[in-house]
C-alpha cells in the first residue's frame, strides 16, 4: 500500500483530515493581512488614511497571489494525480519545476514592483492623502515577495503528500510570530504602516524556511533536488495549462479591486475605500473554511480519480458541497444579524461604520451562492479539467464582476460598486456548479461502468 493513501479508508474522513489542518492553517495565513488591518484601524489620528492606503495595496497582493497559483495550483494537482497513479518520479518532476518557477517570477515580481510602484498605486486608486501610507507598506512588502511565494505555494506539496498538520504549522509559526510582532513595530518603535509590512515578512520569511526544512528532509515523501529544479517545457505547460484558473482567479480579483478603488474614489471618495478593506477582510475571514474544505479536498479527489476509485470521488464533491453551501449559510445570517459590531472589529471611525452598514449587507447578500463556485472550480481542478475550470475562472470575475462595477454605479451611485459581487455570486456560482454537475458526474459514471466491464 503506498503511504498516505487516500483510497483507503472513508471519503470525508479523508477530506476532514486534510481540510481542518489547511482550515486552521488558512485561518492564520489571513491574519497576516487581517491583524494589519485591525492594528492600523485604530492608529491614532489616522486610522482611516491608514486603512485605506493598506487597501490599495490589496490589487498588488493579488497579482502575487495569481502568479504563485499559476504553478502552484497547477502543479499540486498534477502531483496528486501522478502519486495516485504510481508515478513517484514524476510527481517528484512536477513539484520540483513548481518550485523553480515560483522563484524565478517572484524575483521578476520584485523588481518590477520596485521600479513602477508609484504610478501603479496612483493607477490603483490611491490619492496624494493615502499615498504616503500606501508607498510604505509596499516598498517594506515587496521585499518579501519570493518567501511569501514558496512558503505559500509548496505548502500545498506538502499537503498533498497528507502531512496536512505539517502544513498547518508552516502557517501557524509565521502568523503567530506575526500577531506578536505587529504591536511591537506599530506601536512600541513607532513604525506605523512600514511597521506592519517589516512584521508580516519576517513571518513570511520564517514559514518559507520551515517549509524549505521539511521538504528537504527525511520526512517528506517527495524532496526538493536541485537536479530535478531545471525546468522542463512539456512539465511546465502542463503545470500552467492547469495553473491557469487559480491565476485567472486571484488575477481578475486584482483587475476587480482596482476597478473597485477607483469607482469608489469616484462615487464615495476614500472613505469608501476604507469601507472596502473591511468588507473584503470580513470575506476574507468568511471564506476561510469553505476555501479550507475545497483545496483540501483537491488532492483526495485527485488521487482517487488517479487511482480509478470514481464512486469515491463522486462522494467526495457531494460532501464538499453540501457542508460549503451550509456554512455559507450561516455566514450571510450574521452579516444581516451582526454588521456593526463586525465592522468595528477594524476600525473606530464612526462615519465609516455607519456608511458600512448598508453597503456590508448589500455585498453579501446571497453569499450562499459563492459556495458553488469553490464546488465546482475545486473539482474541475482537482480532475485536470483545465478548460472548464478557466473558463468559470473568467465568467465570474472578469465578465460580471468587472462590467458590473463599472455599470451599475450609473443608476445606483455608490451602491452599485458592492451590488456587483452578490450578482455575480449567484449567476458565475450557479452556472459553474450546474455545469459540473451536468459533466462529471456522468463521466465518472461512465468511466465507473467500464471497470465494471
Amino acid at each position: 500500500m503506498a503511504k498516505n493513501d487516500f483510497s483507503q479508508g472513508k471519503m470525508w474522513k479523508n477530506i476532514l483530515n486534510q481540510a481542518i489542518p489547511l482550515t486552521v492553517a488558512q485561518a492564520v495565513q489571513v491574519l497576516y493581512n487581517v491583524v494589519d488591518r485591525i492594528y492600523l484601524g485604530h492608529l491614532p489620528g489616522a486610522s482611516s488614511l491608514a486603512l485605506t492606503g493598506v487597501g490599495l495595496i490589496f490589487p498588488i497582493v493579488a497579482l502575487v497571489t495569481a502568479f504563485g497559483n499559476l504553478f502552484a495550483t497547477g502543479g499540486t494537482p498534477l502531483c496528486s494525480i501522478a502519486r495516485g497513479a504510481g508515478e513517484q518520479e514524476r510527481a517528484e518532476k512536477i513539484m520540483n519545476n513548481t518550485f523553480s518557477m515560483l522563484v524565478l517570477s517572484g524575483l521578476i515580481l520584485t523588481v518590477a514592483g520596485y521600479c513602477f510602484r508609484r504610478p501603479i498605486l496612483y493607477l490603483f486608486g490611491a490619492g496624494d492623502e493615502t499615498y504616503p501610507y500606501a508607498d510604505a507598506y509596499l516598498t517594506v512588502y515587496l521585499a518579501g515577495t519570493v518567501c511569501a511565494m514558496v512558503s505559500t505555494g509548496m505548502n500545498g506539496f506538502i499537503n498533498a503528500q497528507g502531512f496536512p498538520k505539517v502544513g498547518m504549522l508552516t502557517i501557524i509559526l509565521g502568523a503567530v510570530l506575526n500577531v506578536i510582532l505587529d504591536p511591537i513595530f506599530i506601536f512600541v518603535l513607532d513604525m506605523g504602516v512600514r511597521g506592519a509590512a517589516t512584521a508580516t515578512i519576517i513571518s513570511q520569511t520564517v514559514s518559507c524556511l520551515w517549509v524549505l526544512r521539511f521538504l528537504t528532509g527525511r520526512k517528506a515523501i517527495l524532496t526538493l533536488k536541485p537536479r530535478l529544479m531545471r525546468p522542463e517545457g512539456k512539465l511546465l505547460k502542463e503545470i500552467v495549462g492547469l495553473g491557469i484558473p487559480g491565476f485567472i482567479m486571484a488575477g481578475t480579483n486584482c483587475l476587480v479591486q482596482v476597478t473597485c478603488n477607483a469607482t469608489l474614489k469616484i462615487y464615495g471618495g476614500d472613505t469608501y475605500i476604507g469601507v472596502m478593506t473591511v468588507i473584503n477582510s470580513v470575506r476574507e475571514i468568511f471564506s476561510i473554511p469553505v476555501s479550507g474544505l475545497t483545496h483540501g479536498a483537491q488532492p483526495v479527489i485527485s488521487f482517487n480519480y488517479g487511482a480509478r476509485q470514481y464512486r469515491r470521488v463522486k462522494s467526495g464533491i457531494l460532501f464538499i458541497s453540501i457542508l460549503g453551501a451550509a456554512f455559507t449559510a450561516i455566514c450571510w445570517a450574521l452579516v444581516l444579524i451582526f454588521p456593526e459590531q463586525l465592522l468595528r472589529l477594524f476600525t473606530t471611525d464612526e462615519n465609516l461604520v455607519q456608511l458600512g452598514i448598508r453597503s456590508m449587507h448589500i455585498y453579501f447578500f446571497g453569499f450562499v451562492f459563492m459556495s458553488l463556485q469553490f464546488a465546482g472550480q475545486s473539482t474541475f481542478t482537482a480532475l485536470g479539467k483545465a478548460k472548464q475550470a478557466v473558463f468559470f475562472s473568467l465568467l465570474r470575475k472578469a465578465f460580471i464582476v468587472f462590467p458590473l462595477t463599472l455599470l451599475l454605479p450609473k443608476w445606483f451611485a455608490v451602491d452599485g460598486v458592492f451590488l456587483a459581487e452578490p450578482i455575480s455570486n449567484l449567476i458565475g456560482g450557479v452556472a459553474c456548479f450546474a455545469t459540473m454537475a451536468a459533466t462529471i458526474f456522468p463521466m465518472l459514471k461512465r468511466e465507473e461502468q467500464k471497470l465494471a466491464h
